[in-house]
C-alpha cells in the first residue's frame, strides 16, 4: 500500500503532465487551458462546497468535497508553477510553531 504522501505526489505529477495537452481529452488540461485565474476560481468553488459539507453530518460528502478541493488546489499550484514539495517544505518549516506565532511573523 502506498503512503498518503506518495499518492498525493503521484496525483500532482499526473496533474503537471496534463499542462499543454489537448483540453478535449483531459479535464485537467481543460482547466489549464482556461488559465490560472480560472483554476483559482474553480478551487474557490470547491473550497466553498467543502465548507458547506463540513457543516453537515454526511461524512462521505465531506470526504468527496475534500478530495475535489485538494485536486483543484493542486491544479492551481501547477498552473502557477508551484511544486507540491514547496508547500510541504513550508508546512515542515511551520511544524512545532504556534499558529499564533506563525501568523504574527507574516504581518
Amino acid at each position: 500500500m502506498k503512503s498518503d504522501l506518495e499518492i498525493l505526489k503521484r496525483l500532482f505529477e499526473t496533474i503537471k503532465s496534463r499542462k499543454g495537452t489537448d483540453a478535449k481529452s483531459s479535464y485537467t488540461a481543460s482547466l489549464f487551458a482556461k488559465g490560472p485565474n480560472h483554476c483559482a476560481r474553480k478551487f474557490g468553488e470547491e473550497a466553498v462546497e467543502t465548507i458547506i459539507a463540513g457543516t453537515q453530518t454526511d461524512k462521505q460528502a465531506l470526504i468527496n468535497e475534500s478530495a475535489d478541493s485538494i485536486y483543484h488546489l493542486m491544479v492551481l499550484l501547477a498552473a502557477r508553477d508551484i511544486d507540491l514539495s514547496d508547500v510541504v517544505t513550508e508546512l515542515e518549516r511551520r511544524e512545532g510553531v504556534s499558529g499564533h506565532d506563525e501568523k504574527a511573523s507574516r504581518q
